[in-house]
């Protein structure tokens, strides 16, 4: 299966960028890269189930490690950043999507649980990101990477100050 968007390692987390055209997917990819994360792919990811029945993803071979930035053209990653800003395959773990700012238009603010859409049949968690203009989308990718690691690993920073906040008004 191939889908439109871009896929990048983030801090060993394969997270899979979607949005419209248009909105900052590749720029943010080249973002993160340049900051020590690992380009999967651009533009067209590659998308099967691997024997564990975890989805993994990967560039088409002809446009493998390539990357169209609006203004500049192609580029090629590994002559920019060398060899450790690419990798042929990720397991993706993480969808984030990147949706064009509109007024009115209301975004996750606490974040207890997360939403899931299925990928081949398995269920990853997505978050839907407000892409500004001037916003630093690497970061938020970044800390969305940290935030599903803390996750699977059993934290929920949501959740604990959640039953902070309801445990100080139980004692008053």
């Amino acid at each position: 299966m191939s889908i439109h968007g871009a896929l990048v390692e983030v801090h060993g987390v394969g997270v899979l960028l979607q949005g419209p055209s248009g909105v900052g997917k590749s720029e943010c990819a080249l973002e993160l890269v340049s900051r020590g994360h690992r380009l999967i792919a651009d533009d067209v990811v590659d998308l099967w189930v691997d024997a564990e029945g975890r989805p993994r993803g990967a560039a088409p071979e002809r446009i493998r490690h390539y990357m169209e930035i609006r203004g500049l053209g192609i580029v090629h990653i590994p002559e920019l950043f060398g060899e450790e800003g690419v990798a042929e395959e990720v397991g993706v773990e993480l969808i984030c999507q990147l949706e064009p700012w509109r007024d009115g238009v209301d975004f996750e603010r606490v974040g207890i649980e997360r939403e899931t859409v299925p990928v081949l049949g398995v269920e990853l968690p997505r978050v839907r990101l407000p892409a500004r203009p001037g916003a630093s989308m690497a970061t938020i990718v970044e800390v969305a990477a940290r935030e599903h690691l803390r996750r699977s690993e059993g934290f929920n920073a949501a959740r604990r100050l959640d039953d902070r906040l309801r445990r100080e008004m139980s004692r008053t």
